[in-house]
């Protein structure tokens, strides 16, 4: 079985009906039985937060619930035990700090809620869809990457 983590900006794509979404759907074939779709808890507070901070009319919290119900969510406290210790790998990685592995893009600070959503698709082996590019560095050394 398939498993993919969606990124906060995939989730945006879904409540706003931006066409995006349904690019991703068809071209990983999200709606197959062969497929789990994972979000992290820093994910759905970002989009609630979102929806607070610009005032979401009804319709956008409808279908921001909608998603949310097709979603498994992970729990940073029920994640693999591994969890934090690969958030901690990551962002060692991501400042060309890690012993063992050369990081061939420049040193950079990762955003903290991006790196909880990459260890979480780490630890649950889904590979990320995102229009993030924050992520570019860790795709094939850490995680798979499906960049839209």
């Amino acid at each position: 079985m398939k498993r993919y983590l969606l990124d906060t900006n995939i989730c945006l794509a879904y409540i706003r009906g931006h066409k995006l979404y349904k690019k991703v759907e068809a071209e990983l074939n999200l709606m197959s039985d062969d497929a789990l779709i994972l979000i992290s808890v820093v994910t759905k507070a970002e989009l609630i937060s979102l929806g607070i901070q610009n005032g979401w009319e009804n319709n956008k919290i409808k279908k921001l619930e909608s998603l949310l119900k097709k979603l498994f969510l992970i729990n940073i406290n029920e994640a693999d035990k591994n969890l934090i210790q690969t958030y901690a790998r990551i962002d060692a990685f991501s400042q060309g700090k890690l012993s063992g592995l050369s990081n061939k893009y420049t040193s950079r600070n990762m955003g903290k809620n991006d790196l909880w959503v990459a260890a979480t698709a780490y630890v649950t082996q889904a590979e990320l869809i995102t229009t993030d590019m924050d992520f570019d560095h860790l795709d094939s050394t850490f995680l798979t990457i499906h960049n839209f």
